[in-house]
């Protein structure tokens, strides 16, 4: 096991500067992402909040979406944080026509379904992996999962509009959130990706 695994954070938009951080204090060695060879170094990813329709374009500039999807398909664990959550989701609602994923997840996500920036909002959640204190989550713009596929355990839900939507996933080292942990001062999630890293 490695005690301080390397772990990217995808650098094309988004907060990356924060989950750098966020990583770092959690024992990982972050790096920045921004080239395929980068790829091949790190022992995990993470990918930020931004917006998705352009981070898979640029993805795909930058000659990144082959070699990410290539690790992904290969085991490599990541995370992912609202826009990420839509990178990592093996289908989603709402998207552009042309809009790709790097995929993994077997999960339906409807972007922005919280609704615009306007109506961004806060709530505290209870994810028992995490202890017994609850989690301040900041959802931004934020996507939630439509549906998840049988392996697919859910970490945490939203009621909203009558319904429970799950914001917090995970499926065996892929974890993924609705809302951005980087931005409140509470690492505890991504300490648990360390985690989860350091085992894979």
């Amino acid at each position: 096991m490695k005690a301080h695994p390397t772990i990217g954070v995808l650098a094309v938009q988004g907060d990356v500067r924060e989950h750098l951080r966020a990583l770092e204090s959690a024992g990982a060695d972050a790096i920045a992402v921004r080239r395929p060879s980068e790829v091949e170094a790190i022992d995990g990813l993470v990918i930020p909040g931004g917006e998705s329709t352009t981070m898979d374009k640029l993805c795909r500039i930058f000659e990144l979406r082959d070699p990410l999807v290539e690790r992904l398909r290969a085991g490599m664990p990541a995370y992912g944080s609202c826009a990420g959550m839509i990178m990592l989701a093996d289908r989603i609602l709402d998207g552009h026509r042309d809009q790709q994923t790097l995929g993994g997840l077997d999960i339906t996500v409807r972007r922005n379904a919280f609704g615009r920036q306007v109506h961004s909002f806060e709530d505290d959640l209870r994810i028992r992996e995490l202890g017994p204190e609850p989690v301040r989550a900041v959802f931004i713009r934020a996507p939630w999962v439509e549906e998840v596929g049988e392996g697919v355990q859910v970490l945490a839900s939203v009621h909203v509009g009558g319904a429970d939507h799950p914001v917090a996933v995970r499926q065996g080292n892929l974890l993924a959130t609705s809302f951005h942990p980087e931005v409140t001062g509470d690492h505890r999630v991504h300490a648990f990706f360390a985690d989860v890293v350091r085992r894979a």
